[in-house]
């Protein structure tokens, strides 16, 4: 027995799948953010680094982390 022409799709599946797309966008918008969020702290993290590095560098030269190499005022 076959059927007797086109079947429509409900309301309800409508809503159902329109619901689905809806949260996997959400779920793709919060994915991309945690990647921002995960890079900035990556750079930030490489930024300390390297000041430190600097830092460390400097105190093994024996300049003092002023920076400017210029000798105390004495009074």
């Amino acid at each position: 027995m076959g059927s007797s022409g086109k079947r429509r799709t409900t309301f309800t599946k409508l809503n159902r799948e329109s619901k689905l797309r809806d949260k996997r966008a959400e779920k793709q918008a919060r994915k991309a953010a945690r990647k921002v969020t995960m890079a900035s702290e990556v750079a930030e993290t490489a930024a300390v680094a390297e000041v430190a590095g600097t830092a460390a560098a400097e105190l093994d030269a024996g300049v003092p982390s002023g920076g400017s190499g210029a000798a105390p005022l004495q009074d």
